[in-house]
């Protein structure tokens, strides 16, 4: 695989943007975001969109504990 130039990065950074705007907009749901998805796909080398999609789970797994706080397992197995 050789290395994407910057209007092949620039297009997939902006297909990934598109997506991650759509699936805020609607709450998550994929299917309303579906072309979204199929562009940011076509547009990314497939090792790239593996990476964005876990780094979208870690970054609303951030937000997350940042806004409700953190509960270990300790704490929820006392309730």
């Amino acid at each position: 695989m050789t290395a994407p130039n910057s209007d092949q990065r620039r297009a997939c950074w902006d297909a990934r943007d598109a997506l991650w705007k759509c699936l805020d907009d609607n709450k998550d749901d994929g299917t309303a975001c579906e072309k979204f998805n199929r562009d940011f796909e076509a547009n990314c080398p497939a090792q790239w969109v593996k990476y964005f999609v876990k780094r979208r789970d870690f970054l609303k797994y951030k937000e997350k504990i940042d806004t409700d706080g953190y509960e270990s397992s300790e704490q929820s197995s006392k309730l």
